[in-house]
């Protein structure tokens, strides 16, 4: 079982950046694919971006695709998500989450508390 807990949320204009990151717990944190997700007020949740335990592969939706990039440092136990050229259509609770699957997409077993981030015209 991991732990997860997202920090980095916060209120920025268009075109600002945000760094979000996810603390895992556990000394499983290498065996699990890792994803961002989002829910907007309204909205169903969508896995905004995922990165698998051995880095090789990542997934972005397609409306962030050249503008958030998603990583994961081992020997720090966290997983980030870099936002840059932020858009209002960006505003959203951010979700960390974990995987043990193979693939990035499916099923994630393990979730963070969220953290809000709110992108102003």
């Amino acid at each position: 079982q991991v732990q997860l807990v997202e920090s980095g949320g916060g209120s920025v204009q268009a075109g600002g950046s945000l760094n979000l990151s996810c603390a895992a717990s556990g000394p499983t944190f290498g065996t699990y694919n890792m994803g961002w997700f989002r829910q907007a007020r309204g909205k169903e949740r969508e896995l905004v971006a995922a990165i698998s335990r051995f880095y090789a592969n990542t997934y972005y939706t397609d409306s962030v695709k050249g503008r958030f990039t998603i990583s994961r440092d081992s020997g720090k136990n966290t997983v980030y998500l870099q936002m840059n050229s932020l858009k209002p259509e960006d505003t959203a609770v951010y979700y960390c989450a974990a995987r043990t699957g193979i693939h990035l997409t499916g099923s994630y077993d393990y979730w963070g508390q969220g953290t809000q981030v709110t992108v102003s015209s």
